[in-house]
């Protein structure tokens, strides 16, 4: 049975019944149907003086192209969690349509471990991200207008982009205003997709609306021609976009197929953002269960890291215990084994794919100073051997570790998780960050490719090193840093999955989020606006006669 026939056949319970489990009033939810709602934020308020329950991050190693199912074992430990009688609350981001109809599919979990609606959810849920891309498009506009208006500000350049919400590589770069008409001013322009948004960062990081607003005006749009910076404000737009926003600001209500809450908000992809749900959903959570379950994108060395040094610095949070997901044919992909035989059984490539996830662990561990639990999302087909293997070097390590089977029996098979994190959760932790705040921007940067990624230095191009200058002159060089890296290696390379020869990180530029509150560094050859694969997931996913969408995965 497909994932999307799993989520149709879940018993879902009315979402005020959803809502009535962790203490949510009728009147603090706006309804979307009846298993969909929006949670007022007048909520925190009242509950701002509770203890705050436990907080667990769920992370991985460097991915295959299809992920390894952190999703899956989020929503798993969250049921598992309340399979042993905890009260659990997951807290997990927005799925982009670009994964949907790109390479991965959904990002709703998969098998007997799901949040639902599955196809509400994966599409456009309570429009969250349509918001999002409408609010930075009438920024665009507001810029484009003001310079055809006769440009005041004296705009020499803009730097703000446009987004959409779907991967399409031809908007990279772009020219516009081509119509010739009187005044129009043309220019070189391009495409970010929407959870690359500066504004998909405020929105995640804002505590309250009134904080959203003060972060949106503080946008660096462009600079005049004394080089000093426009801000959003200066256009007078804050106050606009915060009205579009009004709704999306508000975190989502949703369950799991076992009926666990579900607040998803936010959806920062973290390759080429900071990659977590939104401050205001995990607060809320917190207040509300508790063992909070939540997740940061991709492997631990972009998802985690930004939690860490953005996230929790931003919220003044930490976590209690961190479950860190490995697959086998991820490992044996890191071991060099090629795509076509990861379901072959190969001891020595798993035994070379092994040292990813032991730097992801030490970094965990050791850097950062959490608890950490080794989950490994159990496949059908796995080899036996191989498992016994990879336990045997984790036991050897001194590393928590548990088989996961929740794709395949739900919270049941994460039943053994869930009572190893509450354990974990017990032992105090003592949150390191891997920089000050006061270090320069470039040693910010050396300091996560040397401690994180295991590089031996960094390089900067020309444009990185004026760009550095620049931040630095305008007084924004103590901002916390956000890596924009590939996902499928620790270097910035993605062919070079092993790692085995001293790399460096190269830097190609260096972007200042004012608003947002970080300086995001590009590197390797990172684009934030992804490409469809030579397949699209899109081709496959469709309509039947009976209106049931079908497709998604």
């Amino acid at each position: 049975m497909s994932d999307i026939e799993i989520a149709r056949n879940a018993k879902m319970l009315n979402i005020k019944d959803i809502a009535k489990k962790i203490g949510i009033k009728d009147d603090e939810l706006e309804l979307y149907g009846n298993y969909k709602a929006k949670i007022n934020n007048d909520t925190y308020k009242r509950l701002e003086n509770k203890k705050n329950g436990k907080l667990i991050l769920v992370t991985a190693i460097n991915p295959t192209p299809l992920g390894e199912g952190k999703t899956t074992i989020s929503i798993g430990l969250a049921d598992g969690l309340s399979k042993i009688e905890k009260k659990a609350i997951l807290a997990l981001r927005e799925p982009s349509l670009g994964p949907v109809f790109g390479i991965k599919g959904g990002a709703t979990g998969g098998g007997y471990s799901q949040i639902t609606p599955m196809e509400d959810i994966n599409l456009h849920f309570t429009g969250d991200i349509h918001a999002i891309t409408s609010a930075n498009n009438l920024l665009s506009a507001l810029i484009d207008n003001h310079i055809f208006q006769g440009n005041t500000l004296k705009f020499k350049n803009v730097t703000w982009k446009r987004c959409v919400d779907l991967n399409d590589r031809q908007l990279r770069v772009i020219k516009c205003g081509l119509s010739e008409e009187k005044n129009m001013v043309p220019r070189q322009d391009g495409f970010d997709i929407s959870v690359a948004s500066e504004i998909m960062a405020i929105l995640c990081l804002a505590k309250d609306i009134n904080d959203l607003k003060e972060r949106l005006g503080n946008i660096i749009v462009g600079y005049n021609e004394d080089d000093n910076p426009i801000k959003a404000k200066d256009l007078k737009a804050e106050g606009s976009l915060t009205v579009l926003l009004k709704d999306a600001i508000k975190p989502n209500l949703v369950q799991t197929l076992e009926n666990t809450p579900a607040i998803v908000h936010g959806g920062p992809f973290a390759n080429i953002a900071h990659g977590c749900n939104s401050i205001i959903a995990t607060k809320l959570a917190l207040k509300l269960a508790d063992y909070v379950v939540t997740e940061a994108g991709f492997g631990a060395d972009l998802g985690a890291e930004k939690f860490m040094d953005i996230k929790c610095r931003t919220a003044d949070i930490k976590p209690d215990a961190v479950v860190c997901v490995a697959t086998m044919k991820a490992l044996k992909y890191h071991g060099g084994l090629e795509k076509d035989k990861l379901k072959e059984e190969n001891i020595e490539a798993l035994s070379r794919g092994v040292k990813n996830l032991l730097k992801h662990i030490d970094n965990i561990k050791n850097k950062f100073g959490l608890n950490v639990i080794v989950a490994i999302n159990k496949y059908i087909d796995d080899s036996k051997k191989e498992i016994n293997y990879l336990e045997e070097i984790l036991n050897n390590e001194g590393i928590n570790i548990s088989l996961v089977e929740c794709w395949e029996y739900g919270g049941e098979g994460a039943k053994d998780l869930a009572r190893k994190v509450v354990d974990l959760c017990e032992n105090k932790t003592n949150l390191n960050y891997i920089y000050n705040l006061e270090d320069s921007i470039e040693e910010k940067i050396e300091k996560i490719a040397k401690e994180i990624y295991g590089a031996e230095g960094i390089e900067l191009n020309e444009k990185s090193k004026n760009q550095i200058k620049l931040i630095t002159n305008l007084g924004y060089d103590k901002l916390p840093i956000c890596i924009a890296k590939t996902q499928y290696s620790l270097s910035d390379d993605p062919k070079k999955l092993e790692c085995n020869e001293p790399f460096k990180i190269h830097v190609q530029d260096v972007i200042l989020k004012s608003g947002a509150g970080f300086i995001v560094v590009l590197t390797g050859k990172i684009f934030t606006m992804p490409g469809l694969p030579k397949v699209p997931a899109a081709e496959n996913i469709d309509i039947d006669n009976e209106g049931n969408i079908v497709g998604i995965f």
